[in-house]
């Protein structure tokens, strides 16, 4: 079902509204990453308005809820473009959904903003697509580095069975080797999966296993956490950004303790210090979104806060809503500082970060803390 939502407010009524869509997957097992988005998105809207609107005009979003679906992503991609007549997308929440939707966006001649992890996103860079988090390759070099960091260098993986999964999967498994490290056990769970000890028992009996990584997203991450430590296994374990909010910690409860990732400075934007150049951007975000909301948002968010955002110093910088000259000015992007890193684009880069922009983060006292070495 779709989710449409037009956010027009303040003072700039008058002139035609820029348009902008997006393609989220606010309900069902990836609601926890699609409604902060969403609700990022209208906070930044009504703030836009209220200041006056962009290029004296004022901002609508147009919002469709895939629901994590890549099928139903399509068809509002579709709409977006053709019925809704948007002048930009960001989104979708997913990879599976966001690779489903680039060809569209590319045929349409349509800049868009994607707000999921998978490095085909933009690799290879395609004119049109763009996106804010940072790509799982960087996740997984930023993992292993901290693995061999703490002496683990032979590891168990677990990846999802689906595009976000497969994709970690894939690079993972490439780049172990040049990277110091040895995949002894390669197990898939499915992202219903209710129950995973099947797989983590081959684990618990395979030799000389140092440490565990998986790599999935939704609910399925926190129940093989929770099924990991009920098996009183206690190898370093180790997720990927995928999981990387308070709503894995909340899922997972005790069993999260201990757990590291790679993930952005908001996360942990607290323990940044005073001369980081995002820790200003993140602190300023969470109180916007605390006050309006009653809660911190999650990263996932922030993903959402980065691509408006830069969309809307591209369209300041083009001074137009024509496609063209927004794509041009998003490909521009230089020395962005956001939630999820310090962004530079070029026309061979549509993600603009290295692995610099993780930070290891570690589950300590129920809450999401910048890890120790």
């Amino acid at each position: 079902m779709a989710s449409w939502v037009a956010a027009v407010s303040g003072p700039a009524t008058a002139a035609e509204p820029i348009r902008i869509g997006a393609v989220l997957g606010v309900t069902g097992a990836v609601s926890y990453i699609g409604d902060p988005e969403l609700k990022t998105l209208e906070m930044l809207v009504d703030q836009i308005n209220a200041k006056g609107g962009l290029l004296g005009r004022p901002v609508k979003l147009i919002v469709y809820d895939d629901g994590g679906d890549a099928a139903a992503a399509r068809t509002y991609t579709n709409r977006l473009i053709e019925g809704d007549k948007v002048d930009a997308i960001i989104g979708s929440s997913t990879s599976g959904a966001s690779l489903a939707i680039l060809p569209l966006a590319e045929r349409g001649e349509m800049p868009m903003i994607s707000l999921a992890g998978a490095e085909p996103i933009v690799v290879p860079a395609r004119k049109w697509v763009f996106k804010t988090p940072q790509t799982d390759r960087m996740a997984v070099v930023r993992t292993f580095d901290d693995m061999k960091a703490r002496g683990i260098t032979r590891i168990a993986l677990l990846t999802g069975a689906d595009g976000f999964g497969k994709s970690g999967h894939d690079i993972a498994v490439d780049i172990a080797a040049a990277n110091g490290m040895t995949i002894l056990l390669d197990e898939v769970f499915f992202p219903k999966d209710v129950d995973m000890g099947a797989q983590l028992a081959k684990v618990r009996t395979a030799a000389d296993v140092q440490g565990v990584l998986v790599i999935g997203a939704g609910v399925a991450p926190a129940i093989l956490t929770k099924n990991y430590r009920q098996l009183g296994m206690t190898y370093p374990l180790y997720h990927s950004h995928g999981v990387a909010s308070q709503s894995f910690i909340d899922m997972a409860g005790e069993a999260a303790e201990g757990v590291r990732l790679p993930a952005p400075a908001l996360l942990v934007a607290g323990d940044l210090s005073s001369s980081d150049p995002q820790r200003e951007v993140a602190l300023g975000y969470i109180r916007s979104y605390q006050e309006r909301y009653g809660k911190p948002p999650s990263p996932f968010g922030g993903y959402a806060f980065d691509a408006f955002n830069m969309l809307v110093e591209a369209i300041k910088r083009a001074n137009s809503v024509d496609r063209g000259k927004v794509r041009d000015a998003i490909e521009a992007t230089r020395s962005f500082a956001g939630t999820g890193g310090v962004f530079t684009m070029s026309a061979q880069d549509h993600m603009g970060l290295d692995a610099s922009a993780f930070r290891i983060a570690e589950v300590r006292g129920g809450v999401w803390r910048l890890a120790t070495p």
